[in-house]
């Protein structure tokens, strides 16, 4: 039986794994080992989504908290060694673009062992951003890669990767949307009353404070027209805190919540405000009109037929966007090729033939 090591890191990884671990389960001719390196170490960041989502206890946690970016990339080489030297697996497999995919993958490849990486491809072509860095690097390296989009495939191609170790396979985030609103199909909005949800946490946005402030001023002029409720990153929150910047009364502060308690206030929003990644794919399956306060994004399909638009993170942007558009989609609007719940199986069939390759 071939031995697969997964590693997990922060939220969005957690998503991802959690229908694949399901699909290699049920195939059963794999033996899969669970690394949590532990980058995201709050449990509301990572240990309740092992319980929303049912993903088996780690086998090895690394534990390695919060740092710098070069501190916690290397406190997680120096314990990943460790773990792929005791259970020598024949494939690791890495998701996303956090700091706990790129080191995991330098040191596969160090110790020779073959690399998988699902959400492969994406690029925003912004090498500012820490994610960016991660993927080019993790991209470099890998063997195998799993696409969620075309615009993926398009960069893997043009920078010289061979198409037949590129694989189509949809997106695992959509399979856990999926399988979340199943489990709460029951469950009413959080509150009667219209509302959209604000989300925040890339430090372009939060951490420069000036940012911050004309981003929150601009969200508070958009609270006179619709409730918001802004569940907050902790780092956020502090920055807030800290530099006293006022809030509209209509501007509901939340904590960071468990996954199925954020979805269920996510799908019932009629707006969403966001600088995340996943929640650009989330609201396009949602068809719930969302506003990425950012410079540039590598998911571009949610905004050519998606429901995303892209707005300068500015309160004069936001607030002229949001006034031209309001609570309109994508007129071009048609569910992603693959965001249909089932990207797991196609990873699995596609291992399958890697393996016996």
């Amino acid at each position: 039986m071939k031995k697969i090591l997964i590693v997990v890191g922060a939220r969005p990884n957690f998503m991802k794994v959690a229908p694949l671990m399901r699909a290699l389960k049920n195939n059963g001719g794999f033996e899969t080992i669970l690394v949590h390196t532990g980058q995201h170490y709050d449990k509301k960041m990572s240990e309740v989504f092992f319980n929303d989502l049912e993903i088996p206890q780690p086998d090895f946690n690394l534990n390695v908290g919060s740092g710098t970016q070069s501190i916690q990339t290397a406190r997680i080489m120096e314990k990943f060694e460790d773990v792929c030297s005791k259970s020598n697996p024949d494939l690791v497999i890495v998701v996303g673009d956090v700091n706990s995919t790129m080191a995991c993958a330098i040191v596969a490849k160090k110790l020779h062992i073959k690399v998988a990486h699902i959400e492969a491809g994406l690029r925003s072509n912004d090498r500012n951003m820490p994610e960016e860095i991660n993927r080019l690097v993790t991209d470099s390296i890998s063997d195998y890669f799993f696409v969620t989009e075309e615009s993926g495939e398009s960069n893997l191609l043009k920078e010289g990767h061979c198409e037949s170790k590129i694989f189509f396979s949809g997106n695992l985030m959509i399979d856990s949307l999926h399988f979340g609103l199943g489990k709460i199909s029951g469950d009413n909005a959080p509150t009667e009353e219209e509302y959209g949800l604000i989300t925040l946490h890339r430090p372009s946005n939060v951490d420069n404070i000036e940012n911050l402030r004309s981003i929150l001023d601009g969200l508070s002029d958009i609270a006179n027209s619709i409730k918001l409720l802004f569940s907050i990153h902790p780092r956020t929150k502090n920055n807030i805190v800290s530099n006293n910047i006022d809030l509209s009364e209509n501007i509901v502060i939340m904590d960071s919540l468990p996954y199925l308690e954020f979805l269920n206030v996510m799908k019932n929003a009629k707006v969403i405000f966001t600088d995340s990644g996943g929640i650009q794919e989330e609201s396009t399956v949602l068809k719930i009109p969302c506003y990425t306060l950012r410079e540039n994004t590598e998911r571009p399909i949610t905004i050519s037929q998606g429901t995303n638009r892209l707005i300068s993170p500015n309160r004069e942007s936001i607030i002229n966007s949001f006034n031209n558009y309001r609570f309109n989609i994508n007129s071009n609007y048609n569910l992603p090729e693959g965001w249909d719940g089932k990207a797991s199986e196609r990873i699995v069939k596609f291992l399958d033939k890697i393996i016996r390759r």
